[in-house]
């Protein structure tokens, strides 16, 4: 009878215990109140301009996300009121991120201006050998010209875009700085080597 009672009494207890664990739900919403935290921050250009802020709030955001998924409810509760401050405190650095932006910018762009310049510099030495390059540079001198004045005029509003502008241009130079060394290099073409030649 002793042994019945403790039985009954243990399966009571598990019982309870099952009851209790089932009863544990997810903290929806504090999970919604970070994520919404989140999302004002991208809105505010954290993500841009107050990249580290926004890295630190991102992985306590995944640690809580990771909790949830493991069952540890109670801990995931506070580790998402934990990135919700973090979120929202991210916005703060965006102004100053902004400034640094707007330096590095401006500096890439004056930078590229004179890159810019050498490079056509190097396209009139070996303009005569660019017979099938020709229409393709003239493409590119339209497009960096534009993307210059593109890059300068979203300094103010956009610097984190003017320095992705900055990468499309380098790009667009490096691969034409390369070019003209390869045809610097190759021999003038037979025509040429006649004609001067004939002037000697």
């Amino acid at each position: 009878m002793k042994y019945f009672r403790c039985l009954v009494s243990l399966i009571m207890v598990l019982a309870l215990a099952l009851v209790f664990i089932a009863c544990g739900k997810p903290p929806k919403a504090e999970q919604e109140a970070a994520k919404a935290a989140m999302d004002a921050a991208i809105a505010a250009g954290a993500d841009k301009y107050a990249v580290t802020a926004m890295d630190a709030a991102t992985k306590i955001y995944d640690a809580a996300e990771t909790q949830v998924k493991n069952r540890k409810y109670e801990e995931a509760k506070k580790t998402y009121a934990d990135a919700k401050a973090a979120f929202e405190k991210a916005p703060s650095g965006v102004e100053e991120g902004k400034k640094v932006a707007r330096a590095e910018a401006t500096a890439a762009l004056k930078d590229l201006g004179a890159s810019w310049k050498d490079l056509r510099a190097s396209a009139k030495k070996v303009e005569k050998k660019m017979k099938d390059q020709k229409e393709d540079w003239e493409a590119d001198i339209k497009t960096f010209d534009e993307g210059l004045k593109a890059g300068k005029d979203m300094i103010a509003s956009d610097p984190a875009g003017a320095k992705e502008k900055v990468t499309e241009l380098k790009d667009i130079i490096e691969r034409w700085d390369a070019t003209f060394k390869e045809l610097a290099a190759t021999p003038a073409p037979p025509e040429e080597k006649k004609e001067n030649k004939g002037k000697k």
